[in-house]
């Protein structure tokens, strides 16, 4: 079985550094995942979107503290969840002065509609669509389309006033030896909200013999793109 990322990228998935494509090759039959660790140089956020950040920190969405050198931890753990369907972790771990945040998310693959959807926070109760490409250097880029909030009864579009766009773009330094990685996230209207950028390299995990962490598993799984 093909990683969900090789399926979303189709082609493109070749013009990745290699190795941009050994990590985004984890796969559940392969059993391996891949666990990063290196230092974000900033993260930073608009002062107006400090409530909204904070707000959404209450379930692991974005992270409403920004810092500068901050040691980090990114999980990508594939598994099967329990609607049969092949999931990676996006867990990111950020190690602030006297707290640790986490920014969670699952990304499944919709065979009805060829993409990957992104499943945002520890309950899944935000989806956005993503676009993925290779660029001309090698790297990946990932950019998030429409929001949709999925809460108990009600399953709703994010207005875009609300909404911001996400963009991140992601590739191998060969001098360094590091990935490198850079998130923004922009409101149409208002502009910037949120971001950050740094370094790590990656160790890869029998998840066979390891298991998956309960720890990167979402407390809820929702069923509704």
């Amino acid at each position: 079985m093909s990683s969900i990322f090789l399926q979303a990228l189709g082609s493109d998935f070749a013009r990745l550094h290699p190795k941009l494509q050994r990590r985004f090759s984890v796969n559940v039959a392969d059993g391996v995942a891949c666990v990063g660790t290196g230092v974000m140089d900033r993260i930073w956020h608009a002062a107006f979107a400090r409530p909204f950040l904070a707000l959404g920190g209450t379930r692991n969405v974005l992270v409403p503290i920004a810092g500068r050198n901050v040691p980090f931890r990114i999980e990508n753990y594939p598994y099967v969840d329990s609607y049969g369907r092949e999931t990676v972790t996006f867990v990111r771990t950020f190690h602030l002065p006297g707290r640790q945040r986490r920014f969670d998310a699952t990304m499944v693959y919709d065979h009805q509609r060829s993409r990957i959807v992104d499943y945002l926070g520890s309950h899944q109760h935000i989806a956005t669509d993503l676009d993925f490409w290779a660029d001309e250097h090698g790297g990946l880029v990932i950019r998030s389309g429409d929001h949709r909030l999925h809460e108990r009864w009600l399953s709703c579009r994010v207005p875009e006033l609300l909404a911001g766009t996400a963009e991140v773009r992601e590739s191998y330094d060969d001098e360094a030896g590091r990935f490198r990685i850079q998130v923004t996230v922009v409101n149409r209207r208002f502009g910037p909200l949120f971001g950050y950028s740094g370094t790590f390299t990656a160790d890869y995990v029998d998840v066979a013999e390891n298991g998956v962490p309960a720890s990167v598993m979402p407390r809820r799984e929702e069923m509704r793109t």
